[in-house]
């Protein structure tokens, strides 16, 4: 039976994320794996760890996490010219990017995206000036305000890619998986042990695609909680590995890698695994 896997926040520096990658190997060379984001912040990390799973995957498609993008002052690659360099790599070992056409798997078209973030999973009635002051306050800042946000404007470019993903998606016909790092809905972060920390965490203008964009399912990672919830009738489903003091604690509460979908055999249709 082939399976659509799917996997995010590998975190390949650290040595001992290192061994449960390799624990990646398909039970059919035909399968696909889904990466959601997060492999590594160094660039051939990155595109040699996609390479050893595209040699043991029949298909491997990849969106960018924030720590694909974080860069420092004396990078070659910087901001948007970070993210040109990672697809271009990936067009060279054959993986699959949201830059490129959307592969069909069993009739399901799969969707990779990369949107960002915009601050505004913030409280209502504040501004993103005020609920970022407010997180200073409580010394809550994520590494994106020093290693993303000074090399470009991250809020037009979430809206640049939200243009640029509607656009693409709007010509996609039947059933979709949706792929992005960041969840697509606000809900999964109202569980967070620092609520501040969700204005990293996405886009509310994200809100209807998986209803309008007829999503089977919707994968993420980011949060480094493992989940799968159901939110106006389609699954969401965080696939993070995260770093080992995370996995060692909720190893057991779901499959990994995530089996989303398979095909039947007789009829050659996507179905949920």
């Amino acid at each position: 039976m082939t399976t659509l896997w799917a996997v995010s926040d590998l975190h390949a520096a650290v040595r001992v994320n290192g061994d449960r990658i390799d624990e990646l190997v398909p039970p059919n060379p035909n399968d696909w794996l889904i990466v959601a984001g997060d492999v590594a912040e160094r660039i051939d990390l990155v595109i040699n760890t996609l390479a050893r799973l595209k040699n043991r995957y029949a298909t491997v498609i990849w969106v960018p996490g924030n720590h694909e993008l974080f860069s420092r002052g004396q990078d070659a690659y910087q901001g948007r010219s970070k993210y040109d360099r990672l697809v271009e790599g990936c067009r060279e070992i054959g993986v699959i990017t949201p830059e490129d056409p959307f592969p069909v798997f069993g009739g399901v078209t799969v969707v990779p995206l990369f949107t960002l973030y915009d601050y505004s999973f913030r409280p209502p009635g504040t501004t993103v000036e005020q609920a970022l002051a407010s997180a200073k306050e409580k010394q809550i800042i994520m590494t994106d305000e020093f290693a993303i946000a000074p090399f470009v404007d991250v809020r037009a470019w979430c809206w640049d890619r939200l243009a640029y993903s509607i656009k693409r998606l709007s010509r996609v016909e039947g059933e979709t998986v949706l792929i992005n790092h960041w969840p697509l809905v606000q809900e999964p972060t109202l569980y967070l042990r620092w609520p501040e920390v969700a204005l990293w965490c996405g886009t509310r203008h994200t809100r209807s695609w998986p209803r309008r964009y007829n999503a089977m399912a919707v994968i993420y990672g980011h949060l480094h909680m493992p989940n799968r919830a159901n939110i106006d009738g389609v699954d969401h489903i965080e696939v993070s590995l995260g770093y080992p003091r995370e996995w060692q604690a909720h190893g057991g509460l779901q499959p990994w890698p995530y089996p989303v979908l398979t095909i039947d055999e007789k009829t050659g249709r996507a179905e949920h695994a």
